[in-house]
Order: C-alpha cells, then sequence, then structure tokens
C-alpha cells in the first residue's frame, strides 16, 4: 500500500461526494429522520412507572444498524459506477494498486459514516432524550465501526454485481439476515440452536452485544471492548477480501 494514493483516493470521492447532494443528504439525514420514525412508532406506549422506554433499546441499535445499511448501499452502487462508467479501470493503469483504491474508499466513506453518525446520536439524545447507562461518545464509536463495515461490506459485493440492480439484490443476502439474527427482534437465546449458531458469527451480532453493554454499564466493560475488537478485525479483513475481488470493469 501506498499512503499518499490511499489518501489522494480519499480526497477524490469527497470531492465527488460534496458535488452529489443526494447522496450526502441520504448518508447524513436519512438516519436521522428514520431514528424520528423509530421514535414516534412508540411514542404513545403505556410503561409502569420506572419501567426503560422501548425506545431506549431500540433506537440505540438502530444506530448502529441505520448506517450500517446506509453505507453500504450508498458504497456498492458508487464503486459499480466507478467501474461501469470506465473510471476504475483508468485509475488500475496508473501505479495505484487496488489496496490503495479500496482503502481510500473505505477511508472517504468512514469520514462520511463518523458524521452521519454524529448527527444521527446527537438527534437521539438531544431531540428524543435518549437513555442509556453508558457514554455517547462509545455509542458513536460503535456506529461508526458498524457504517464501515456497511462500506468494506459494500466494497466486496459490488465486485460480484453488474448492474446498480444487481448491487441492490445483494440487501437480502447480506444485509437482512444480520439485522433478522443480530438480537434486535428475538433474544438470541431464545432463537433455535441453528438460527443461533449462525448469529454468533454474523458481523451485526458483535455491534449489537457491544451496544447492550454500554446501554447497561457506566463503565466500559471487557465485554464491550472484545466485541469491538472483533468488529475491526472483520472490517479490514472484508475490505483486504474485497481488493482481492477487485475487477477492473464489469462484463
Amino acid at each position: 500500500m501506498n499512503l499518499r494514493m490511499t489518501l489522494a483516493t480519499t480526497a477524490r470521492v469527497l470531492g465527488q461526494l460534496r458535488h452529489d447532494h443526494r447522496s450526502v443528504g441520504l448518508i447524513l439525514v436519512v438516519p436521522a429522520f428514520l431514528l424520528a420514525a423509530v421514535y414516534f412508532l412508540f411514542e404513545n406506549e403505556t410503561l409502569p412507572p420506572g419501567f426503560p422506554r422501548t425506545f431506549d433499546r431500540v433506537g440505540l441499535m438502530m444506530l448502529a444498524i441505520f448506517p450500517f445499511v446506509v453505507m453500504f448501499l450508498v458504497t456498492s452502487i458508487t464503486m459499480l459506477r466507478e467501474r461501469t462508467s470506465g473510471t476504475l479501470e483508468r485509475l488500475l493503469t496508473t501505479p495505484i494498486h487496488k489496496a490503495d483504491l479500496l482503502f481510500g474508499y473505505a477511508l472517504a466513506f468512514s469520514i462520511m459514516a463518523a458524521l452521519q453518525s454524529l448527527v444521527a446520536t446527537a438527534v437521539a439524545y438531544w431531540v428524543f432524550d435518549l437513555d442509556i447507562k453508558g457514554s455517547p461518545g462509545f455509542v458513536v464509536m460503535i456506529a461508526v465501526i458498524n457504517a464501515v463495515l456497511g462500506v468494506a461490506l459494500g466494497l466486496l459485493c459490488s465486485a460480484f454485481a453488474r448492474t446498480e440492480f444487481q448491487a441492490v439484490q445483494f440487501m437480502p443476502v447480506v444485509v437482512v439476515p444480520q439485522i433478522l439474527l443480530c438480537g434486535l427482534f428475538v433474544a438470541r437465546e431464545d432463537m433455535n440452536e441453528v438460527l443461533e449458531a449462525i448469529s454468533g458469527v454474523l458481523p451485526l451480532t458483535f455491534s449489537v452485544d457491544a451496544l447492550k453493554e454500554i446501554a447497561g454499564n457506566a463503565e466500559t466493560t471487557a465485554s464491550m471492548w472484545q466485541d469491538t475488537i472483533v468488529m475491526g478485525v472483520i472490517v479490514v479483513g472484508v475490505l483486504v477480501l474485497a481488493s482481492l475481488t477487485l475487477r477492473r470493469q464489469t462484463r
């Protein structure tokens, strides 16, 4: 890898995004609106005194899931456009390495993911009074890692798609199963043995477990850091795999 070329790729992608107002709106604004929809979904629930709101549990998980989904879509479609337009083929005729290109994209979208997570977390805490024991800073950290995971998986899946429609079709295969099995809807210990085993190796499960640790503990725990490290290792591994499967153009 060449750091200068990686940073040059990052600057190019950010420059393109700066002129793409729709994508910027999708990345920064849509998760906040979806979070608002979740809040109002549970606004009229009746709870005993002292009982935690459903939004405090579900809304917290959405802070990780929404960035994951949005960044997966944006990244996979953007990379596919680079290939179909011939931009990727031209870039790879230069001394730039595939890893420089992929990690440059990852860094650019990671910056956008960090901004996205800050906006969504600020809305959750200051507008909808999200109430958990842990620090908002750690929530943002997990949300950013989750968004970068979406970037990495989007880059990987784009290598196997020939059209934007095919890129979107990877959603039910890669994203939806993780959302269903991460423990958001049903506790993992209540699933049947097969689904519980599958959920135990899905990346999104580790981020949800980390958020649960943050929600229930004022101080960080070893389990939270363990889940975070595993997420980081998965992200790097997927990016490396994406660089190995990167093709110059779609045929």
